[in-house]
């Protein structure tokens, strides 16, 4: 399988959210590589409203069969959510557990107006109806559920996709 090149498809995800993007827009990445993807779109896009990050270990719905995520990192979003557009981040969307542990912490924080979900690449595999509206790759095949795809970041800054067979 051939695995696309990251900053290209950054490239066609600033390209697809920049039309949609107002003052009211503020962006949330998921830890590890959805935090470095927003951090990259957040500046390309000049959105306003400081960035966000969550970690989602103990709102997953497999937390009590997995157990905690070896090192877990601070949720940090200091805007007002309450009315916000806000743009969930992830760099791989795979069965939607993750978004949907990430939409129930964001609403902890308060009710945005619109919640919308940017990834780099749709791996397939979905459990859960979750959909991104803003999608830089989808995968024509799923993956295997022994197989991922990992964002990795340089230390340049920059992004690259890298596939693990387990």
């Amino acid at each position: 399988m051939q695995i696309p090149d990251a900053e290209t498809l950054l490239t066609e995800l600033v390209a697809q959210i920049r039309p949609h993007v107002s003052a009211a827009t503020a962006i949330v990445g998921i830890h590890t590589g959805g935090v470095w993807l927003a951090e990259r779109l957040h500046a390309a896009l000049g959105i306003a409203p400081p960035l966000g990050s969550m970690d989602v270990s103990f709102y997953r719905d497999d937390y009590g069969s997995k157990g905690l995520h070896p090192s877990p990192r601070k949720s940090d979003i200091r805007f007002d959510v309450d009315g916000a557009h806000v743009i969930v981040v992830d760099d791989v969307l795979y069965t939607g557990r993750t978004t949907r542990a990430a939409l129930n912490e964001l609403f902890d924080y308060g009710r945005p107006a619109r919640v919308d979900l940017a990834v780099l690449v749709d791996r397939g595999g979905r459990e859960l109806p979750v959909a991104a509206r803003y999608c830089a790759h989808t995968l024509a095949a799923p993956l295997s559920a022994h197989d991922r795809l990992q964002l990795q970041k340089a230390e340049d800054g920059a992004l690259s996709l890298r596939l693990i067979h387990a």
